[in-house]
C-alpha cells in the first residue's frame, strides 16, 4: 500500500472513531465508549486492550471500563487467542440488532424520565395561584405532553417491539 492511500485510510478511520465518540456522547453514554466500539468494529481481526488504547491514545484503565460497559450491553464481546493470556474483543454477531434494541430501550428510558419530569412540574402548578403565567406554563406542559405521546407510541409501538426483539 503505498503512503497516501495509508494517509487516506487512516484519516477516514479516524474520522469515523472521532464521530461514534460525539454520536456516543451525544446518547449520554460517553465519548470514550463510541470510540472504544468504533475502534474495535474498525479493526480486523480482535482487539486487546493494549491495541485500542495505543490506536486512541487511551489508558488501558480507561480502555477497560469502556469495554466492560461494551461487553454488558452486548455490543462487544470476549474472544480467546491462542497462545495468549490477554483479553481480546470483537464486535457481537448480532450488532445491528443488538445496538437498535440498545438505543430503544435508552430512548424508552428518557421518555420515562421525561415523564417524571413533566409530572412534577405540573405538581408544582397545581398549589399556585391562577396567573398568567401559571396559564401559560399549563400550556406548555399540555404541548410537551402531546410531543411525549407521540414519540411514546412510536418507541412503543407493537410493530417495533417486534422487530427490535
Amino acid at each position: 500500500m503505498n503512503k497516501q492511500a495509508h494517509t487516506g485510510t487512516k484519516k477516514a478511520k479516524s474520522h469515523l472513531i472521532d464521530s461514534a465518540g460525539k454520536v456516543s456522547q451525544d446518547l449520554g453514554l460517553g465519548r470514550i465508549i463510541g470510540q472504544v466500539m468504533a475502534a474495535i468494529y474498525l479493526h480486523e481481526g480482535a482487539s486487546s486492550l493494549d491495541d485500542i488504547g495505543r490506536e486512541l491514545s487511551l489508558s488501558k484503565a480507561a480502555v477497560s471500563i469502556a469495554t466492560r460497559q461494551l461487553d454488558k450491553i452486548g455490543v462487544i464481546k470476549q474472544v480467546w487467542v491462542k497462545s495468549d493470556r490477554k483479553t481480546y474483543y470483537r464486535t457481537s454477531d448480532h450488532l445491528a440488532s443488538t445496538l437498535q434494541k440498545g438505543i430503544l430501550d435508552l430512548l424508552r428510558s428518557k421518555l420515562q424520565t421525561t415523564d417524571e419530569i413533566l409530572e412534577e412540574a405540573e405538581n408544582c402548578l397545581n398549589g399556585s395561584e391562577h396567573t398568567d403565567e401559571k396559564k401559560f406554563l399549563e400550556h406548555q406542559i399540555g404541548r410537551a405532553r402531546k410531543i411525549h405521546q407521540r414519540v411514546n407510541s412510536l418507541v412503543n409501538n407493537p410493530l417495533i417491539k417486534l422487530i427490535s426483539g
